[in-house]
């Protein structure tokens, strides 16, 4: 295994619930409702297809870059306060960085929001950090890993990734790399190159490497 690369909202960390409070508040002022049903919509999008999907469910005629404005002030100032790893999730990235496997966080999220992550559960677990303001396409689009694997000079064939949303699992798929899925809002089916669990402690750095194919001779 060359490398691990480590999607963000759901797998690393427990923003889910975050971003929902931040959607539910933004789409009252904007006159609308907002409900866990309308979240799964969005998981593993990005930015502008969550503000395209808020005006066209609220109506309303906020200006676009308003909107945006608003989910990422509210979720930086939410994420001020810390927030929870999920389970296993720094327990894995301690063994991986034990063992010397160089590992990347790529995620759809702005570069201020994995920030304010960053601060909260460490920017030294990561020798990458490949965000949506890194890329021209977010997931499910496979630019995001093809960028992290260019920047650590790996190819993508020999790494995992790690993901929590089908959009990421498509992502990760496209790139050429084996998977990791840990259903978070939607559900993912197992596939070949891919290992779907129900959390990151049932999986260790070994698992992770039977995962890639040997390397050619």
């Amino acid at each position: 295994m060359d490398a691990a690369f480590f999607d963000m909202d759901g797998l690393l960390v427990d923003t889910e619930k975050v971003w929902l409070k931040i959607e539910t508040e933004v789409m009252k002022v904007l006159g609308g409702v907002w409900t866990p049903e309308h979240q799964t919509h969005l998981v593993g999008g990005s930015m502008e297809r969550t503000v395209d999907y808020m005006l066209a469910v609220s109506g309303s005629s906020v200006a676009p870059e308003v909107l945006r404005g608003w989910m990422i002030d509210g979720m930086v100032a939410e994420l001020a306060d810390g927030v929870q790893a999920m389970p296993g999730a720094l327990e894995l990235l301690g063994d991986l960085r034990a063992e010397g496997v160089p590992i990347a966080l790529v995620t759809s999220s702005l570069k201020e929001i994995a920030e304010s992550v960053l601060a909260a559960v460490g920017r030294e677990h990561f020798d990458v950090i490949v965000t949506a303001d890194d890329v021209s396409r977010t997931k499910p689009d496979p630019e995001p890993y093809l960028t992290a694997a260019a920047l650590l000079g790996v190819e993508p064939v020999r790494c995992v990734v790690l993901e929590d949303s089908p959009n990421g699992v498509a992502a990760g798929t496209a790139a050429g790399c084996a998977v990791v899925a840990v259903p978070s809002l939607l559900p993912i089916e197992p596939a070949a190159g891919r290992l779907v669990v129900s959390s990151l402690t049932e999986v260790d750095v070994a698992r992770l490497r039977a995962l890639v194919p040997p390397a050619s001779a």
